[in-house]
């Protein structure tokens, strides 16, 4: 069954590497192979601050059941994301970490690994991959229903 998954990552530094983790699905027979459904549209939030940016956040975690957390280099740092997570928490949402540092971003470089946003939050049981290192391409479908079924049994 395919879930709808909020996507959530720096935008500024990782929007290249996070639309190649978005959009794996397309060469993929059909979404539902894929695993997952997109719920996030990132471009309407960039000019929006504060308030606004939360709101738009709630809204977009409504109907979904998993977060993905796109990690890179700064992405533990960043208020919106641990917002994001916080919000997902909070509504049971399954989450994973996936680090991306090793994709290309538009000028062909890589990037540093980041810290695990997860930590800082002191959040048990979220599991974290590599989407290189771990076949994230073949994977994301699995780890999205593996976070999905440890939501359901998550004690907070």
């Amino acid at each position: 069954m395919a879930r709808r998954v909020f996507f959530s990552f720096h935008y500024e530094r990782d929007i290249w590497r996070a639309g190649q983790v978005r959009n794996s699905w397309v060469t993929k027979p059909d979404r539902e192979a894929a695993g997952f459904w997109d719920a996030a549209t990132w471009e309407e939030v960039k000019s929006r601050g504060g308030d606004a940016i939360k709101r738009w956040i709630n809204k977009q975690l409504e109907g979904t059941s998993v977060t993905v957390v796109l990690i890179g280099a700064e992405t533990a740092t960043r208020e919106y994301v641990q917002y994001e997570i916080t919000q997902s928490w909070d509504i049971d949402n399954g989450l994973i970490g996936i680090y991306i540092h090793s994709l290309k971003d538009q000028n062909g470089k890589i990037d540093v690994k980041g810290a695990d946003p997860f930590v800082k939050l002191d959040y048990k049981g979220i599991k974290t991959y590599d989407w290189f290192n771990d076949s994230g391409y073949n994977n994301l479908g699995d780890w999205v229903e593996s976070a999905y079924n440890r939501a359901q049994h998550r004690q907070k």
